[in-house]
């Protein structure tokens, strides 16, 4: 399965992934997702969000039990940040099958669209229409970087678009979902463990900066006449990091726009996006307020006008701590697993509102992700499956 996945959607040159939602890479990585399930007899559905389901059992039933996760990209992804928790369930679905074992509730593996949000600019489009955390306005809203709106781009992939929205009876034929990840860190090196559990996620959002200034030709005019809004966003980015350290916490800018963007002009217009993560509200409110209280002193000071918007925001998520605590006594038979918490997002997250969900971490030595260089052993990645495969027959089966 892995090797079969690997090439689609790869960019020969940086060896990154570029499988954003509704482009031809993203078709690609669907068909896979079809054909692996076909292969295992499994019923496959696309939902009205473009999220795909296969099915083991009745899906009307009720109760089921649900896994998987996503397998778009970040620009130039690694390799396993939401591939490897749908390769896993499936993989998990055909260990449960050697072992032999008779299932007692419906079981679906599912492949979560535009997770990363690497397209529209925002993260878990598919979950959040799903849980209503998105309204259809405000899907129907959403641009890529070429002005095509998301409607467009579903259309333009052959899916219609007029029925994205809250799907509450779905969820509702839901007793449980449990996605596995690569880990976005390095805690389970640290502490020797293959596979953990997650306890929470880090609150986190994106904010936009708008600074406006004026364009003139670089070369002639005097520095002191410039309204150059390069310089306020490059003292709000080291306003972040100082601000982040402080609080002991997570900021990034990490895209940037720039108007004209010629290399002989002064810019009139940087857009600089802030994303800010902590282990608790507090520290992140900290954050937000301190960064944006020193770019409005930088912008003041360089006669720059500045807009801060908020794209988007998630509060803390806990996980069912039943749920949790279930998968800590199936897989401590053998030792204890860690807990932990993470700063990165996820499909679990958004749907723990609606339903109960706790999510797997494999281990990732190099604790680097959303780049080429993220890793995750294959006996680590065995042992991912089989924890997943464990838990499944618990929940599923007895």
């Amino acid at each position: 399965m892995w090797s079969s996945l690997h090439g689609i959607g790869r960019n020969a040159a940086t060896g990154g992934y570029r499988r954003y939602a509704w482009t031809a890479a993203d078709a690609d990585c669907r068909l896979w997702f079809r054909m692996q399930a076909e292969a295992r007899r499994l019923d496959v559905e696309t939902d009205r969000n473009g999220n795909q389901w296969a099915w083991l059992g009745d899906p009307t039933a009720g109760d089921a039990v649900v896994t998987g996760s996503h397998l778009d990209s970040v620009p130039d992804g690694g390799a396993f940040d939401g591939p490897l928790g749908v390769v896993s369930s499936f993989a998990a679905l055909d260990e449960l099958r050697a072992r032999g074992v008779s299932f007692k509730r419906p079981l679906a593996i599912v492949n979560f669209g535009d997770e990363e949000g690497a397209r529209f600019g925002l993260a878990c489009v598919g979950s959040r229409l799903t849980a209503g955390r998105l309204t259809k306005e405000q899907a129907y809203e959403l641009r890529d970087a070429d002005g095509i709106s998301l409607p467009q781009a579903m259309e333009a992939a052959g899916h219609d678009p007029s029925g994205i929205g809250a799907d509450p009876e779905r969820l509702a034929r839901i007793g449980a979902f449990v996605e596995l990840h690569v880990e976005q860190g390095r805690a389970l090196d640290l502490s020797g463990d293959p596979v953990g559990i997650a306890s929470s996620i880090w609150p986190h959002g994106r904010w936009r900066y708008d600074f406006a200034g004026e364009a003139n030709h670089a070369g002639t005019t005097r520095l002191v006449d410039r309204r150059d809004p390069m310089l306020t966003y490059a003292e709000t980015v080291l306003a972040a990091r100082r601000e982040a350290e402080l609080a002991g916490a997570v900021a990034t800018f990490g895209k940037i726009a720039v108007e004209p963007n010629g290399v002989n002009a002064i810019p009139s217009m940087v857009r600089g996006w802030l994303d800010a993560r902590a282990a608790d509200q507090g520290s992140l409110d900290k954050v937000v307020a301190g960064v944006e209280a020193e770019a409005r002193a930088y912008a003041e000071r360089h006669g720059i006008d500045l807009d801060v918007v908020q794209e988007s925001y998630t509060p803390v998520v806990e996980f069912s701590h039943a749920l949790r605590d279930e998968l800590s006594r199936i897989l401590g038979t053998t030792g204890k697993v860690p807990v932990l918490g993470t700063g990165a997002g996820h499909d679990a997250g958004i749907l723990s509102e609606s339903i109960p969900t706790a999510m797997l971490f494999v281990r990732n030595p190099t604790g680097v992700s959303h780049s080429p260089a993220e890793f995750a052993a294959e006996d680590d990645c065995v042992a991912g499956v089989l924890a997943l495969a464990d838990v499944l027959e618990e929940l599923a089966c007895r």
